[in-house]
């Protein structure tokens, strides 16, 4: 759960962001409206939220004295290029009628926060400060003893897939990076053991060439090439499936052709999996036939 800090940040930046230059007074007005916060805005709490937007988003709230001492957002185009914060924003605002909103709860559905975090603010401040985490760790496998592991790592990078948020880093005892799903994570310190990011790490490159978190450097690049029918052509070329997507250049009226630059993964398998006989796999031969064998596996329990 987003912290009541960070809740307030993100009301105060949505509120600027929608609305014509405010002066305090009508944020102040605005925020006791809102039941979520308890007591009116003072001031010196004011420029401290505008202090923390501003470190958290890389934004300013400023005050324009020529019309009145009013309130503005300078800067609204960083948003833009910092994408967790844009995510931040996106994720947690609602609408400034938060009384109206929260009377319409039964028809409002909100997709839950993704699992895994409860260690995030630690993790987040591990990785500012580059120190290493000690972790206590539950493996999927089973819930016995011998699938607890306790270990070391130097926290890289975060990232969300399937409303789970997964570690990437170097764990100690393992001499190798890898990537852990945080709800998994049973107890979590942060040491004092500095460590140095590798000046050529970088984690969207490390990630360009999957679908999801599974990473193994010894897998190819391969073409991939699937068919979709029907209105899934549509959802795929409103919402791609990877960035490398590009469609054929020959149109059908039932289907349409798209490609892929992907490393072959459980996680791709799973995915196309879920796209059910709307989408059916082309290229790499191995895929094609690894579709076949999931498929017919998938079949015989029915």
């Amino acid at each position: 759960m987003i912290s009541k800090t960070y809740y307030k940040y993100i009301w105060l930046l949505d509120l600027l962001l929608t609305s014509d230059p405010l002066p305090f007074e009508d944020i102040c007005m605005m925020w006791e409206d809102n039941p979520a916060f308890d007591g009116p805005l003072a001031i010196r709490s004011f420029h401290e939220y505008r202090k923390g937007i501003k470190e958290m988003f890389g934004v300013d709230i400023l005050c324009d004295r020529s019309k009145g001492n009013v309130y503005y957002v300078k800067n609204p185009e960083v948003l833009d290029k910092l994408k967790p914060g844009k995510w931040l924003l996106q994720k947690y605002s609602i609408p400034r009628d938060f009384i109206t909103f929260n009377s319409m709860k039964d028809r409002v559905l909100l997709e839950e926060i993704p699992l895994g975090t409860a260690f995030l603010n630690s993790i987040i401040d591990a990785m500012q400060k580059n120190v290493e985490l000690q972790v206590d760790y539950q493996r999927y496998e089973g819930e016995q003893e011998e699938h607890l592991q306790e270990f070391h790592i130097q926290p890289y990078a975060l990232k969300v897939f399937n409303r789970r948020w997964y570690l990437l880093g170097y764990i100690k005892e393992k001499s190798a990076l890898r990537t852990i799903a945080l709800d998994r994570i049973l107890d979590l310190k942060v040491l004092k053991t500095s460590f140095e990011l590798p000046e050529d790490f970088d984690a969207k490159k490390h990630f360009a060439n999957v679908v999801g978190i599974f990473m193994n450097k010894d897998l190819p690049v391969e073409k991939v090439k699937i068919r979709a029918y029907g209105t899934q052509a549509e959802y795929l070329r409103s919402t791609p499936f990877h960035k490398s997507q590009s469609e054929g250049r020959s149109k059908h009226r039932e289907f349409a052709e798209f490609t892929y630059r992907l490393c072959v993964t459980p996680e791709l398998v799973s995915q196309l999996l879920a796209m059910g006989e709307k989408v059916e796999v082309l290229e790499p031969a191995s895929l094609r036939e690894e579709m076949k064998n999931r498929i017919n596996n998938m079949f015989n329990l029915y």
